[in-house]
């Protein structure tokens, strides 16, 4: 068995009531025990679909007896860890559920990651195997081998374990520059799925779920998981992920029911999913904007509203999104949520508290950093023998007791989605020879549209260009900042710390880009049409000038922002323009020929969002 966690583990399917008078829960069944009885029960259903190619549940559970055997063949037993690295196919959710079928616990791989990073992982968790199609791009710890997800094996059934068992690691954002390893077991993930079911979250006829979010993260667990209660899994590609056209497509074409995804997410999928019956919604990963909320009311759009940490196994409250909010909700079946002081004492109704969260989806802690599982895990004062999670999240009770989120109390922050320790990032940057200092911190470029600036002092000469070359070679790309400004010294609060609310406001989203001109005329040609179009890009990127050779994307645009280009210029010009125009174009001058294009075509209305509430929660 690999390194185990250096405290006790989670007491797993606790079933005690709390002192908050949460009812006594039925242990709630295995995931693999979960997927046999829906393979048992409709085995020619399908399960998987992805890039072109399907896998009913007979088939699903055939592939995972193989590759179960096959890594059972290779020494791997129950507690191991397996790293999986694969792209986003119908081999992902076989391997996935061939570790857990071998009783062991996957360890996710992206391999989008930058290699060194990998490596990190891959060591950190002392992997016993990995699952890998090119296990040549990873730097693998000595002694661990890789398989083929196609691996043969003598097919195996599963292997009998505990709700203790492990079933993964995933990573997060870490503030001391290292990403931190969270455990949760099988009771944790077969507390999920039950406690959404329980929740209303979940339909009791099969669904269709589109899988969205990265394997990395522990979203994908929410939604990968629902094969094994006999869901129809989509595995969106990254290319469908990243191009809302490509994704509203495969939703409609594959009649996907279910879809998870960030409210930034919903704000790049709103249009082309307009005019068409729009699945229900499960949004996570960063607060719901009023103004979000409101739409999704008002179109009467079945959704819901998910908040949970990683450390808690995905998600621990829910909330319809309707009727006054935004908010999180309540808590699942079985979840206790407390608001506390800083002496762990309840603070008076209506007042802000950090939120403690209880129940059977507290994970086991993080792996080799007993330290740190101390801090957050902690004893709770209401129930002997239970543990507590310290989210580090201040919410307070709202109208009807609902919770609603009022910030953090310390320096993380969630962005388009992630989750982000910003000393992970100072980090990455004072590890550079030539800075002296770093900081980080998120601006607003432009109205909602926050984004990561770093900032440096140099100990030798160095250019803003080097250091974000320097970053992504160490940091996936959402932990990249937008810009790295290099200053001769820091702003000091009186107690002399760095003053990060006196950081300069960065005057370029790209570091070394050519210095952006101050002519409207200059931006984009001297005509009208031209000129608009340049000031919607000044607005939208937070700039005193852009010129006609200027690349949106090498200005800092990412496709949020570029969804509010689209959006500006409709609502200025009446034109019909999609993302794509404004990605693909190679610069200014051409993406001004292609509005100018469109004006010609005519206008083009907004279409209406579709209602698909039917009171099924």
């Amino acid at each position: 068995m690999t390194d185990t966690l250096d405290t006790a583990p989670a007491t797993g399917l606790d079933t005690a009531p709390a002192a908050t008078g949460r009812p006594p829960l039925d242990p709630p069944e295995d995931p693999v025990a979960r997927f046999l009885r829906a393979v048992a029960a409709t085995p020619g259903r399908t399960a998987v679909r992805a890039s072109g190619s399907s896998l009913s549940f007979a088939e699903l559970d055939r592939r995972t007896a193989v590759l179960a055997g096959a890594l059972r063949a290779h020494g791997v037993g129950r507690g191991d860890r397996v790293g999986v690295h694969l792209p986003r196919t119908a081999e992902l959710v076989v391997a996935l559920l061939a570790v857990w079928r071998a009783g062991a616990a996957y360890v996710p791989l992206d391999p989008a990651y930058p290699a060194p990073r990998l490596a990190l992982m891959a060591e950190d968790a002392a992997l016993a195997l990995l699952i890998s199609t090119d296990a040549t791009a990873l730097a693998l710890p000595p002694g661990v081998r890789a398989v083929r997800p196609d691996a043969a094996g003598t097919p195996a059934g599963p292997v009998p374990g505990t709700p203790l068992d492990p079933a993964y690691v995933i990573y997060t954002s870490g503030s001391t520059g290292t990403p931190k390893g969270v455990e949760a077991g099988r009771g944790n993930v077969a507390a999920l799925l039950a406690g959404l079911e329980r929740s209303g979250a979940y339909r009791t006829e099969p669904a269709v779920v589109g899988w969205n979010a990265s394997v990395s993260f522990d979203a994908s667990v929410q939604q990968w998981a629902r094969v094994c209660r006999g869901d129809t899994l989509v595995v969106l590609d990254d290319a469908e992920r990243l191009d809302p056209e490509r994704l509203a497509a495969v939703v409609a074409r594959h009649g996907v029911t279910d879809l998870d995804l960030t409210p930034s997410h919903w704000e790049l999928l709103r249009e082309p999913l307009a005019g068409a019956r729009t699945p229900r919604l499960f949004m996570g990963g960063e607060p719901v904007p009023a103004r979000t909320w409101k739409e999704i009311d008002a179109a009467g759009l079945d959704a819901l509203n998910l908040y949970g940490p990683t450390e808690c196994t995905v998600d621990a409250t829910t909330a319809p999104i309707s009727g006054p909010g935004p908010h999180i909700g309540a808590p699942l079946p079985g979840v206790g949520a407390h608001l506390l002081d800083e002496h762990l004492r309840p603070v008076a109704p209506g007042a802000t508290g950090e939120l403690y969260l209880t129940g059977p989806g507290v994970a086991h802690g993080y792996v080799r950093r007993p330290g740190l599982t101390a801090g957050r895990f902690v004893a709770s004062p209401f129930a002997p023998g239970e543990r507590m999670y310290r989210t580090g999240d201040q919410a307070r009770r709202g109208p009807g007791g609902v919770l609603e989120y009022a910030g953090r109390v310390d320096r993380q922050v969630k962005l388009r989605g992630y989750r982000i320790e910003l000393g992970e990032i100072e980090h990455a940057l004072a590890g550079h020879p030539a800075v002296a200092e770093s900081a980080v911190k998120v601006y607003e470029a432009a109205p909602g549209d926050q984004r990561l600036a770093g900032y440096v002092t140099a100990a030798s000469p160095v250019t803003p260009g080097e250091l974000l070359e320097h970053l992504r070679g160490q940091l996936p790309a959402h932990l990249v900042p937008a810009t790295v400004t290099v200053l001769p010294a820091f702003p000091l609060t009186p107690n002399g710390k760095t003053d990060h609310a006196a950081l300069p406001v960065p005057t370029a989203p790209v570091a070394d880009a050519p210095a952006a001109g101050t002519d409207a005329d200059a931006a984009a040609g001297t005509d009208g049409l031209g000129e608009q179009v340049a000031g919607v890009w000044r607005t939208v990127l937070g700039l005193d000038g852009v010129r006609p050779e200027d690349s949106f994307l090498d200005l800092g645009g990412h496709s949020l922002a570029a969804l509010r280009v689209v959006h500006m210029l409709r609502r200025k010009l009446g034109v019909e323009l999609q993302l794509r125009h404004l990605l693909d174009a190679e610069d200014l001058a051409a993406f001004t020929e292609v509005v100018r294009r469109a004006t010609l075509a005519g206008a083009a209305p907004r279409p209406a969002l579709v209602a698909r509430r039917d009171g099924t929660r």
